[in-house]
Order: structure tokens, then sequence, then C-alpha cells
């Protein structure tokens, strides 16, 4: 099956690739060329192909879509650690033109092809808002109210998909973190007591490899989390991620109090289908301490400064005294 990947070098994008080329899928890589994503390009297999460009610009976007049979769109500008290296809410008109036109942009040349192809388009459970007064899981039934820029983008996209005249399935995906050596400051602004669905990028790459290659997930939203085992309050996932890195957990007072927009998630009927679960937060945490390597002992070394680095970006803390 020939398919193009937007967002081929990010975190879910390189594990969907990597899942998509050992099920002998002919994949050609949409991305844009910086030189993270040339790094990348240096170890692919000579199955995959790569197209640099910009979901902007329509005459890139045709070009790719061009003879494919799917599409999965992966490719959005996010919140925190965005790998434009603006966030989406720092700078949301330039966000939607890339997100919301971007995806506009890719579904009016699909329609335009000979035999268009399907799409699969990567949402988030950011839709559902502020849940945290509900009583969990979220389940497809719930109506979004997204809060932020990004949720609200995946929402308009969403109206578009549906709205096309495309073979189309939508995803939801809950927490999947990505194993890179940055510790993303963002954690702050989500409470401690918080409910989050954590699911491993491998275990979304692998729905996605079985959803191609099903006839039941098409015209359906599907809720994409690690389920029950991966049914985390913040205060666990933060100390995981911590203590596999070697910072130790930081004072509760640096955590805001103000709820977040993520929840707990109903995959009963989507795992039923797409059999994608099969790691946990653990496993995460070894291909972190993994990754990190020789660096932990840095880290050790250099706790308290890091420690003092990562509390002054935290508002929470800065004000706690004012």
């Amino acid at each position: 099956m020939k398919v193009l990947l937007t967002g081929a070098f990010g975190n879910i994008g390189m594990s969907a690739l990597e899942e998509l080329l050992k099920r002998g899928h002919q994949v050609t890589c949409f991305d844009m060329k910086t030189k993270a994503n040339e790094k990348a390009v240096q170890s692919l297999p000579g199955n995959a192909e790569v197209f640099w460009g910009d979901l902007r610009v329509r005459e890139d976007v045709a070009a790719a879509v061009w003879d494919q049979d799917v599409v999965v769109h992966l490719a959005f500008v996010i919140p925190k650690l965005s790998a434009t290296g603006v966030s989406s809410e720092d700078d949301p008109e330039w966000a939607r033109a890339i997100n919301v036109g971007g995806t506009r942009n890719l579904i009016e040349e699909m329609e335009a092809q000979p035999l268009p192809p399907k799409l699969l388009f990567s949402s988030s459970l950011h839709v559902y808002g502020k849940t945290q007064d509900q009583p969990p899981p979220r389940t497809i039934h719930d109506p979004p109210q997204p809060i932020e820029h990004y949720a609200k983008h995946k929402i308009e996209c969403e109206k578009l998909i549906k709205g096309s005249g495309l073979e189309w399935v939508i995803f939801r995906l809950g927490a999947s973190l990505p194993v890179r050596l940055v510790l993303d400051p963002g954690m702050f602004e989500v409470p401690l007591e918080n409910r989050i669905e954590f699911v491993h990028r491998k275990d979304v790459a692998v729905a996605i490899g079985n959803a191609l290659e099903s006839d039941e997930v098409w015209g359906k939203t599907w809720l994409i989390g690690g389920g029950p085992s991966c049914q985390l309050y913040q205060r666990e996932l933060v100390a995981s991620v911590l203590d596999a890195v070697g910072v130790g957990m930081l004072p509760e007072d640096a955590f805001t109090k103000e709820p977040y927009p993520t929840d707990w998630l109903d995959t009963f009927e989507s795992q039923n289908v797409l059999a994608f679960q099969g790691r946990t937060l653990q496993d995460y945490i070894h291909e972190l301490r993994a990754k990190l390597g020789f660096r932990r002992h840095l880290i050790r070394l250099f706790r308290p400064i890091i420690r003092a680095w990562l509390l002054a970006k935290s508002a929470a803390w800065t004000n706690r005294n004012v």
C-alpha cells in the first residue's frame, strides 16, 4: 500500500513510519526540512521516500498526495515542545494556518485525485476540555469542549474531514510522551491530581497499522489510550519521569491547581477492533533511561542546579509568595 505520512519525523510519526515499513507499505514521508529531520532521514531504509514540503503550500501538498492509497495525517503544531519551536498557544493564527489551513489543503488535493486516497487523522483527548468534575472515563459520545487553540484546531479539522467526500477515520489520542533529553516545563500546568491516560507511541503506531488493514474502522472516531493499566494521575506520571532522569520529584507547590484538559478514556471498543494496547508507562521509563545512558550520572551530579532551573519555569512556584 502507498502511504503518505505527514509529520513523519515527529514523536508519533517516527514510530508510525517504523511500523508501516515493517508491514511492507511503501511510505512517503512528508515533513519540513530542518536539521533534526534531515538527520532522521539518514537512518531510513530503502523503501521509504522523503518529500520535503509545507502543508500551507498547495503545490507541495498536490505533489505529495499524487498516487497515494492512504494519507496518515499526523503533522500539527502542538502546545508544548513543538518541533517548530513555537507553541500553538503563543502564536495561534500562525499555528492555525498550518493546522487547519494545511489540513484543508490536504483534503482538497486528496479529493481532486482520480482515485482519492483514504485519510487517517490524529486528533487528541484535549478536545474534551476540562472534565475533572465529571466521572471518568471519557467516551466517544461526550461532547467536545475545547479550551486551547490546539484543541480548537483539532475540532475544526475533524469537522472538515467529516464534511469531506473522503473515506476517513479519526483517532483521538491519549498522552503519548516523546523519548527525548528535554524535560517539559509544561508539566507544571497540570495539577498532580489530574487524571491522565498514557499511551505508548509504539502502541499508537500499531493502531495506525491495524487500521489501514481493517474494513471496520472507516467513517468512525476512535479513542486511542493505553487502557486501564495506563490510567494514571499526573502525580504518578511526573514522579516516574523525574525519577527516571535522575532529577527526583519536585515540590507540590510548583504545580498548578487549575484543572487541565486530560482524562481517562473508554478504549474498550477501540482495543477490541484495533488490538493495539501492549505497553505501559514502565516500558516508556525503561526506554527513557536507556536513551539517557551515562547522562543520568551527569544529571545527578548537577541535580540541584537542574531542579532550580526547572522550578524557575513554574509560575506557581515563582509566584507562591506573591
